[in-house]
């Protein structure tokens, strides 16, 4: 009986549009994350994938040895792609020249993802047996000879390497590249027991298998070995990729919010509009079981057809944003299920859990109420109804995201705007007694209806300053990423490193490059050195280490070391003065971390079989994306001038001045060049698909936003329609009404842009200090901006909103109610 009766209430409701409210804000909350979930997952894989060829692979394990069977033999059951290749130094030989070389022997099938470069443009996937690639300066180095010698075999030179796709930026890697086939490696006789060998297996393969596979290899590698993708910071992109992904999931997150507040404040009206339903229904003897499944399974119904209209939304956006990318974004499609399970559970848990309390009020209606309709049943509770809106908006954000940081500030979020939207309530309510409909000017009858509604206005206000709040932080963060990225990657970034610098070639090497007007970077000195102890205590050997000795680990290679009396450009001091004594050495946020490094900590040093101590004067943040020398530890002169060195220095050159080049490989034949162009392209490549993401994340934002403002104009209709038809008994004119709610809407959007900025500010600043690194300053423009911006939206929508109740005569409006 009750399940019959609930459908015929829903069908009758459906057809007459008064479920239009909460439908359209069930749909909203599914499309939202659906769309949303589909969309960024899309271009988290796009920005992935165009990243994973910087190291030619979706994955990489280095090791020092052979990497266990079990390892190779899992990838194989899983399906993934591989290939492996060695990476080990050695001299080479042509005629009377020698020089010491980084040989890459790699296997059929490399590289992964990307694609070699060579100088010829040629399409060869790999070398010939018996045949070595080389790059260009290596040529230049031996004067490009047609073979050489590498151990016992003799090698073919037959072509130059432009780039490979895993080469990294390594401006200290002054050794040239080779590339060779495994299968010749053996008959070099280069590697014998002992040798130091970098083994590198590399792999590829969907999401899903490489999740199972890092499940699996991770946990049986040892300290020696590296799993390596395109986050771990070996990317120099990792760090962009990292804030995008971020960026995204924070976008999503914050549209579950604003879903969650369109479904909230739906409920509510929903509920309201059914109190005198339920008297009725009591007064006719229906028992509170009765009523209860009659309006449990009425909003069922009503769930359900919002989910799936969701469901079919979210895809729909979903294709139609698909048909605007770029093929090579498009081109990656991403599971269904995620998606719609998203779409489903953000549906039914927010449906359930924002209505729980709005529908206890509904069904605590006394039947009285059908005698005085002021009754409204349930007034306690709403600790418990804000208890479970701020669970369910928990629940769904960590599901979606997995991040407990982003949920909990946008979490945090949520509750300023709730406390800050509570003291305003609070005022409007107190200042509203007494007030009756003063129709002298448009203005007093704007405040009189804005404190007169406060409760209802307090609830549109939710929806209102959600919606700023998200468009505000997406905005905000979007501009400050891509300004980010935009100082890291300038249109004249240097593009040629010069290293090995013998100190009597800096002044010439100076004169020349400025005579040609080339603007480089400051010339650093380069010392190699390496780290043994902090506060006497020594660092563990690499044996200790794998053995499981306790005690302090430091860092197992020699660093490139320098001085310097100023702090250096995109480098910013974090604690302490920058090199202020003589003693003192400025260390690298990351390393001082790593190794638990505080100032006034004592470092001991080995250069040149020398030992140099001195103290932690200063913390520095680096950004090691920008193309520019950085160093983990710089030192004085005083402390470094006394040993050898050798410089280095980059520098921006125009296409057209390749001349430049030519000279300096003839005028200065010991200085290495190496070009990092290519590899600046791609960066910016991948920065501009990043770009693309976050604006198209932006636009998808704003038409979630708009549709919550649209849907919360509908709350109040009900009682404004009655308002107008006893203002237009009382005498008031057509113009007077349509100013006053022009001004009330105004009003109230002023309000929400002033809530929404105070908000805003907020997150962003939780989120610029705890998630992505970013500079904290206040947006002081939003603060005249926004409520101006938010008046005109809102009076503008309102106003649209109202059009047919204010073309209304009093007879219309009195039938209508």
């Amino acid at each position: 009986m009750e399940i019959s009766l609930a459908w015929r209430l829903f069908k009758r409701e459906l057809l007459q549009g008064q479920l239009v409210l909460i439908v359209l804000a069930i749909t909203l909350a599914v499309l939202s994350v659906t769309g949303l979930a589909r969309v960024s997952e899309r271009l988290q894989l796009a920005i992935n994938g165009q990243a994973s060829k910087f190291i030619a692979a979706d994955r990489i394990i280095n090791s020092p040895t052979k990497l266990d069977e079990s390892i190779i033999n899992k990838a194989d059951d899983i399906g993934l792609e591989r290939v492996s290749s060695l990476q080990f130094n050695s001299m080479v030989f042509a005629e009377d020249k020698f020089q010491l070389v980084t040989v890459r022997a790699v296997e059929q099938g490399y590289p992964l993802k990307g694609k070699i470069e060579l100088n010829s443009n040629s399409k060869k996937p790999l070398p010939g047996l018996g045949e070595i690639w080389f790059e260009t300066r290596l040529g230049g180095l031996l004067g490009y000879p047609k073979s050489l010698e590498l151990g016992n075999a003799q090698f073919t030179l037959s072509e130059e390497i432009a780039r490979l796709p895993d080469a990294g930026f390594n401006p200290f890697a002054s050794s040239p590249v080779v590339l060779m086939r495994m299968a010749d490696v053996a008959g070099t006789g280069v590697i014998q027991p002992g040798s130091r060998v970098t083994y590198l297996a590399q792999f590829t393969g969907s999401e899903t298998q490489l999740k199972q596979f890092e499940a699996f290899a991770k946990p049986l590698l040892n300290n020696s070995q590296r799993w390596i993708d395109v986050q771990t910071g070996d990317s120099p992109i990792a760090d962009a990729v990292k804030r995008a992904e971020r960026f995204l999931l924070l976008a999503s997150l914050l549209g579950i919010a604003l879903a969650c507040a369109a479904i909230g404040i739906a409920a509510q009206r929903y509920c309201q509009r059914h109190y005198d339903v339920v008297a009725m229904l009591k007064t006719f003897g229906a028992s509170g079981k009765q009523i209860r499944t009659l309006f449990g399974m009425h909003l069922l119904l009503v769930t359900l057809l919002g989910v799936v209209l969701g469901l079919v939304g979210g895809f729909v956006l979903d294709m139609a944003i698909t048909s605007f990318l770029p093929p090579d974004i498009a081109a990656y499609s991403p599971p269904f299920s995620r998606p719609i399970l998203l779409g489903l559970a953000t549906g039914f848990i927010s449906a359930f859990m924002f209505s729980a309390y709005p529908l206890m009020r509904l069904l605590s209606i006394p039947p009285l109420r059908v005698l005085q309709r002021q009754l409204e049943g349930l007034q306690l509770g709403m600790w418990l109804h804000l208890l479970l809106s701020l669970t369910a908006m928990a629940l769904l954000g960590y599901l979606y995201s997995g991040s407990l940081v982003l949920t909990l500030t946008v979490v945090a979020g949520v509750l300023l705007l709730g406390l800050l939207l509570s003291v305003l309530g609070f005022f409007m309510i107190r200042m509203g007694h007494g007030v009756g409909m003063k129709t002298t000017n448009p203005l007093q009858l704007a405040l009189a209806g804005l404190r007169r509604r406060a409760k209802q206005n307090a609830i549109q206000l939710v929806g209102f300053s959600s919606a700023l709040v998200l468009l505000l932080t997406i905005f905000a963060l979007r501009q400050d990423l891509l300004n980010e990225w935009q100082k890291q990657l300038p249109q004249n970034a240097p593009n040629y490193f010069l290293v090995n610098i013998a100190p009597d070639e800096v002044s010439p090497l100076e004169t020349y490059l400025a005579t040609n007007t080339v603007k480089t970077t400051d010339i650093y000195p380069v010392i190699r050195g390496r780290l043994t102890a902090v506060n006497g205590e020594k660092f563990l050997t690499s044996d200790q280490v794998e053995a499981g000795v306790e005690g302090r680990q430091g860092i197992s290679r020699e660093l490139n070391l320098t001085w310097r009396d100023t702090v250096p450009p995109n480098n910013e001091i974090l604690a302490g003065e920058f090199n202020v004594n003589p003693d003192e050495v400025s260390v690298e946020s990351g390393i001082a971390e790593r190794l638990d490094l505080k100032i006034g900590d004592s470092l001991t040093y080995i250069i040149d079989n020398q030992t140099l101590i001195v103290k932690v004067g200063s913390i520095r943040a680096v950004h090691w994306e920008t193309m520019q020398p950085n160093f983990f530890m710089i030192f004085t002169q005083e402390s470094l001038g006394a040993f050898s060195y050798t410089s280095m220095a980059s520098f921006y050159l125009d296409d057209n001045k390749s001349k430049v080049i030519l000279d300096i490989i003839k005028q200065f034949p010991t200085v290495s060049i190496i070009d990092v162009g290519t590899m600046i392209k791609q960066l910016r490549q991948i920065i501009d698909q990043v770009s693309l993401s976050l604006t198209l994340v932006l636009v998808l934002v704003v038409l979630a936003s708009s549709l919550v403002m649209i849907a919360q104009t509908e709350a109040g209709m009900a009682s404004r329609q009655r308002e107008l038809a006893v203002l237009r008994t009382f005498g008031a004119s057509g113009w007077l009404l349509r100013m006053a709610t022009g001004l009330e809407f105004a009003l109230l959007g002023t309000l929400a842009g002033l809530l929404a900025v105070i908000v805003a500010e907020f997150i962003l600043y939780l989120l610029k200090t705890q998630v992505f690194e970013l500079n904290v300053y206040m947006h002081w423009p939003w603060w005249g901006l926004a409520p101006l911006c938010g008046a005109v939206t809102v009076a503008l929508l309102g106003v649209w909103r109202c059009r047919q109740l204010l073309k209304k005569s009093c007879s219309e409006l009195l039938k209508a109610g």
